[in-house]
């Protein structure tokens, strides 16, 4: 092994070091006393929120396995009105983030909004004691949002899967008797099966994750019980005892998405790839399809857009607002900063493995960007001690040796929530960098070689070249995932600095949303971009696929 291969290696291990050192304090600050409070939490917390959170991730399980499955089947199978823009479009509510299609709801929806006020005015009613409405801020309501918002992890899953199926498999189950409903459960709806967890477990984790939807809706979950035990009753080896409870359900959800992979393996048999075989639905049948498709683009983007429209359309004044200004721009260059360093760290993990051909390097990687499935709020309490400790040493040193102090470098900078993003973030880009890397052939490594090129050298004029475009697009998608971020960026930004996020919360606390209007479409619309992106070239290239045929 070269001296720069061994550098590779050593350089990866480092960074997998950083990358799940917040695992390792949470595990450590969790083993401090907590006095009397952890009685109380077992006793009162810790079952209600076990509770809540099971029923939160199964009611919003359930929304996304109906929904996702059969939008994908339908976009996939059938031909039908505006199927091929449904294609891509069903992807859209994914650009919003559960907090603000939560606050949307809640302007729609409550007394003084336009559903009710609209009922009252069409039925002559003149108080909510004369008529049932449901309530909206609730465990049923957060369900009914997330579940809009997360969808499209499980469509998107299962629509690849649907594709790539074999048309063979198809084609004979038709020939021995099996109509559409016939077809869909007995035979794709199987094969598709591992996919369909995988979308599951991924809006599963999203909805553990979320802070900002469940404390406005009143839904009191683990990720809520983590920040008031921390926040409010000031006993951070508490949150992280509440925030190891969180990671045992995280690893379960792995787990399950894992075994239902278990000895589950399909191939096509065949080189020639036809188109697969599909039904063109007409009359009332279509126009039930086209309603099926539309009704979560509607409830899920449409909806949540039309109050923040509204009220941007009357208070044209907040552009001018220095604290929205100085708001946006912590936001882009926090995420920016954070999707750079992101890719970097990316780059280093994927190209050691392919320097270094082993498990170990591997393990380091898979193991490095386990943070995505880790929720913001654990992320940041198993944050928080190492970096002031090291932000304390720090400050020490200087102050003994050149008379000043440093204070709170890191914590106090902004440069803990870049770490976090990174941290959180890093799978989204490792997958993508590794899947671009795995595309350029090894010959190429072999030709450099012989140049007398090293390996650092190979991938500055080699592959980065090449694979310049998966690196955009994984930047792209990790710039969108830091803007929207809310968990890790309440618990650890620094005093008086506020991003998009956290401003949209803020409004909506204190119960004024139209102040969050604005900065709540500034993040839709940054969102929306990579999003249909991703929805189109995706769907292009499987209509690619499906069309060609390979002899």
């Amino acid at each position: 092994m070269s001296r720069t291969d061994l550098a590779w290696l050593v350089f990866a291990g480092i960074v997998a070091g950083f990358m799940l050192l917040p695992i390792a304090s949470l595990l450590v600050l969790a083993l401090e006393p907590t006095g009397d409070i952890w009685e109380h939490l077992i006793g009162t917390v810790l079952p209600r929120s076990l509770v809540t959170t099971a029923l939160l991730m199964l009611g919003v399980g359930a929304i996304t396995l109906v929904v996702g499955v059969g939008t994908a089947w339908l976009v996939t199978m059938c031909r039908f009105p505006g199927q091929r823009i449904f294609d891509w479009a069903l992807l859209i509510p994914l650009a919003v983030p559960t907090y603000i299609v939560a606050y949307s709801y809640v302007e729609v929806l409550n007394y003084t909004g336009p559903v009710q006020t609209a009922i009252r005015a069409v039925f002559g009613f003149q108080t909510s004691r004369e008529y049932w409405f449901p309530e909206i801020r609730s465990l049923g309501g957060a369900i009914f949002v997330m579940g809009l918002v997360l969808y499209p992890y499980v469509y998107l899953t299962t629509r690849a899967t649907f594709l790539l199926q074999s048309a063979c498999t198809l084609d004979v189950s038709r020939t021995l008797g099996a109509g559409p409903m016939r077809l869909f459960f007995q035979v794709a709806l199987p094969l598709a099966r591992p996919a369909i967890v995988v979308g599951m477990s991924l809006a599963m984790m999203e909805c553990l994750n979320d802070i900002g939807a469940v404390t406005f809706f009143g839904v009191k979950t683990m990720t809520f019980s983590v920040y008031d035990t921390w926040v409010n009753r000031s006993s951070l080896a508490g949150a992280a005892q509440l925030a190891c409870t969180m990671l045992v359900i995280v690893f379960a959800l792995l787990w399950l998405e894992r075994h239902a992979r278990r000895k589950q393996r399909f191939h096509v048999t065949t080189t020639r790839y036809i188109g697969l075989p599909s039904y063109r639905l007409t009359g009332a049948r279509a126009w039930a399809a086209w309603a099926a498709c539309a009704a979560p683009i509607a409830l899920g983007f449409a909806v949540p857009a039309w109050p923040l429209v509204d009220y941007i359309s009357r208070r044209f004044d907040a552009l001018t607002d220095p604290r929205l200004l100085d708001a946006t721009w912590n936001s882009l260059t926090l995420s920016l900063s954070a999707a750079i360093m992101t890719i970097v760290v990316a780059t280093v993990l994927t190209y050691a493995q392919r320097v270094n051909r082993n498990a170990g390097i591997r393990f380091l990687g898979r193991t490095a960007s386990i943070g995505y499935a880790i929720p913001g709020t654990v992320l940041a309490v198993g944050l928080l001690v190492p970096l002031a400790a090291f932000d304390n040493a720090l400050d020490g040193v200087t102050e003994r040796l050149f008379g000043f102090g440093t204070g709170l470098l890191i914590v106090g900078s902004g440069a803990a929530l870049v770490y976090a993003y990174v941290a959180r973030f890093l799978a989204v880009a490792y997958g993508q960098v590794e899947g671009g890397l795995g595309k350029v052939t090894p010959h190429l490594d072999m030709a450099a070689r012989t140049l007398g090129r090293n390996s650092l050298t190979t991938l500055r004029e080699v592959h980065l070249p090449l694979i310049r475009p998966v690196l955009l697009s994984a930047m792209l998608l990790a710039f969108v995932d830091c803007m929207k971020e809310l968990p890790a960026t309440i618990l650890l930004r620094p005093f008086n600095f506020e991003t998009l996020a956290t401003t949209v919360y803020n409004a909506a606390s204190r119960g004024a949303f139209e102040d969050g209007a604005l900065p709540a479409l500034l993040i839709v619309l940054v969102g929306l971009v990579p999003v249909i992106l991703l929805a189109r070239t995706s769907a292009a290239t499987f209509r690619d696929r499906r069309g060609s045929r390979v002899s």
